[in-house]
């Protein structure tokens, strides 16, 4: 299995040094092989994909516009103020 080298700034580095019973190498390649997942997975999903980049930004405003009105409503009625 070929081999990395990981840059942390200096405050992380002092904690993982700290915990030294933690096996940092293996949270690190877990975490890197399951955002590799992702990107493989996204990458096929949209392999075919007609959309620009331009229409794909649009549509992720409209979708992050719409969940934040749905979650300032949900939030409006358990505090029972009026949604913004």
């Amino acid at each position: 299995m070929p081999n990395m080298t990981l840059s942390l700034p200096e405050d992380i580095y002092k904690i993982v040094k700290t915990h030294k019973e933690i096996r940092w190498s293996e949270i690190a390649r877990r975490a890197i092989e399951d955002y590799a997942k992702k990107v493989t997975l996204l990458n096929a999903m949209t392999a075919e994909s007609e959309l620009t980049e331009e229409e794909i930004m649009v549509l992720d405003e409209k979708i992050k516009s719409g969940l934040q009105k749905h979650y300032r409503s949900k939030a409006a009625g358990v505090t029972g103020r009026k949604p913004e």
